[in-house]
């Protein structure tokens, strides 16, 4: 089954009083591209994100949004020096005295040196408790949208197949019309010379070899031999349950370059309208083949 490129997914999850809530967005990219936005405390953990997600998908650019409750959201991130702020408010009483200052010390004072106040760094184990949380949500989060892509993607075959179905039919038409068109070439060439092959100015060996060149350059049955042979690998193709987008989208240019050969050997009004038809039906895959993974 093939899946589209673009999707949503959200994921929720607790784990060791951590709460977690990832969401995910794709939209179309030629390769799988990561933009992970997390709080601070998880940067180092963002390789590990790309990583998940670039082994659930192949395609896509993907933004990943992270968010991350700490179980104890009001404790402070730092805590108080107290062996600095007994060792600053005597140098503080000592100044005062050999100032001959009566006013005590205040504590504004104190809080000028920097050092009162230390931070808080996470334990390790605790980071792992929160990854933990993180990585839960994520797993979810990329479950739910790969089921959202391949839901997308069911759709997108059906568009396909009722596309091939339509340059199918042409191809058949084009197949049926092609011996007539050369043998109606080959009549009409030779009643406009039989006149001056009478008069003895043309050479009827030269005629015929003339002849044969000219159904050789209207014979478009190679071309429609490899063009059924590609639309059997397309719909090969979209039946895999492999990322097929690439592949796709260079069948597509293979059919491509079929039908435009077929076009430039088309000498009546009939051919060059069903390659016209052609021509549209596979514009609108090659549009469609841009969203697949």
């Amino acid at each position: 089954m093939i899946a589209s490129m673009t999707g949503f997914g959200r994921g929720e999850a607790e784990q060791n009083g951590y709460a977690s809530v990832v969401e995910l967005r794709s939209v179309n990219s030629r390769y799988c591209e990561v933009s992970p936005r997390t709080p601070k405390s998880l940067n180092e953990r963002e390789s590990d994100i790309q990583r998940i997600i670039k082994t659930a998908f192949s395609r896509g650019r993907i933004s990943v949004f992270v968010q991350l409750t700490d179980p104890e959201p009001d404790a402070l991130p730092v805590r108080v020096n107290r062996k600095a702020v007994e060792n600053y408010k005597t140098l503080l009483e000592e100044i005062r005295e050999s100032a001959g200052i009566d006013e005590p010390v205040k504590l504004e004072a104190l809080l000028k040196f920097s050092d009162v106040l230390e931070s808080i760094e996470p334990e390790q184990d605790t980071e792992d408790d929160g990854w933990e949380a993180v990585q839960s949500a994520l797993e979810a989060a990329c479950n739910a949208m790969q089921s959202m892509r391949l839901q997308e993607g069911m759709a997108l075959k059906n568009e396909l197949q009722d596309r091939l179905s339509g340059i199918q039919e042409k191809l058949r038409e084009v197949e049926r019309l092609a011996p007539l068109r050369v043998t109606s070439a080959r009549e009409r060439l030779r009643d406009r010379l039989s006149e001056i092959i009478e008069e003895g100015r043309l050479d009827r060996d030269r005629l015929e070899f003339e002849m044969a060149m000219l159904a050789d350059k209207l014979d478009v049955r190679e071309e429609c031999v490899r063009l059924d042979s590609h639309l059997d690998q397309f719909q090969e193709a979209i039946a895999s349950s492999d990322p097929v987008g690439r592949k796709l989208n260079f069948l597509a240019q293979e059919m491509n370059r079929e039908i435009n050969t077929i076009g430039s050997k088309s000498n009546d009004a009939e051919m060059s309208h069903l390659v016209v038809g052609m021509k549209e039906e596979l514009e609108k895959i090659r549009e469609q083949v841009e969203n697949v993974e």
